[in-house]
């Protein structure tokens, strides 16, 4: 039996029932904002975690031991995604402070007990993090000694070298060519957008209400370039195959994901996740 569509105040009610459970350590409701084969990709880049069980550990891992505050900026809503930007604040066990920027996207799903994230992709720049730890002096070198015994008891060996897997990105390269890329649709230069896509690449736009585009509109280059024109970017982050930026055009704003291929730094996908901004409340 086909469950009823949830509203956007449900949706967004439903993301935000995971920062709530994370600021007071309720393991439970935590966990239990999750489907049952749900994913969790955080960060990007590295092994995901699969299942109840696998998420019960990340969270005695990563969130139990820690006091995490979220610090949201945006939340668009596209479909049956919520995309975020914010910054996340950690303060570890030995008093360390991280300040991790950050772009989340939910994608979630209809169940007969209400609505529940079905993935989770946390994309943040994992050797940033460790940099911030290396700078952070005693207090960070504490810091990292507590988190490598807490991987190897909570994930194993083969965990803790999947979380690893998050520090191999597409790097500067990557982060130029969706510079060169985002510049390019500025520039409404329709032929460099082209330039820089791998065969059978796909642009998407999904766009909020009242836009008149469903989620996940795939468009061709021209049309692309024309419905984003004046677009500006700042925040950029690096992780796995996948460069994400916060993006405003014309009236619209939201995130950027930019997808590239296995081997190369031809882009193979890129989804725009926006919605219109009211220009009286800004």
């Amino acid at each position: 039996m086909a469950h009823p569509a949830p509203t956007v105040a449900e949706l967004l009610a439903a993301v935000g029932r995971s920062p709530a459970a994370v600021a007071v350590h309720d393991r439970a409701a935590w966990v239990g904002l999750f489907s049952d084969g749900a994913r969790v990709n955080d960060p990007v880049g590295s092994r995901p975690h699969v299942g109840r069980a696998a998420i019960e550990k990340f969270y005695d891992t990563f969130i139990a031991p820690n006091t995490i505050t979220f610090r949201v900026t945006r939340d668009v809503v596209c479909g049956l995604s919520v995309v975020r930007d914010l910054e996340l604040e950690t303060r570890m066990s030995t008093g360390v402070v991280l300040t991790v920027p950050m772009h989340l996207r939910y994608d979630l799903v209809a169940e007969a007990r209400g609505v529940s994230l079905d993935r989770l992709y946390a994309h943040w720049e994992l050797p940033v993090m460790i940099g911030q730890l290396a700078r952070a002096g005693w207090r960070g070198a504490a810091a990292s000694a507590k988190l490598g015994p807490q991987l190897l008891s909570n994930q194993g060996v083969l965990g803790a070298t999947g979380f690893m897997r998050g520090v191999r990105t597409v790097g500067r390269p990557g982060r130029n060519a969706a510079i060169g890329f985002l510049v390019a649709v500025r520039r409404q230069d329709s032929a460099a957008v082209s330039a820089r896509l791998a065969r059978g690449a796909t642009l998407e736009l999904s766009a909020g209400t009242p836009l008149e585009l469903s989620a996940g509109t795939p468009l061709a280059v021209d049309e692309f370039t024309k419905t984003l024109r004046e677009l500006r970017w700042n925040k950029m982050i690096v992780a796995g195959r996948t460069v994400t930026a916060s993006v405003n055009a014309a009236g619209w704003e939201g995130v950027a994901l930019i997808e590239f291929t296995p081997r190369s730094h031809e882009i193979s996908r890129v989804r725009m996740y926006v919605e219109p901004v009211d220009p009286f409340t800004k």
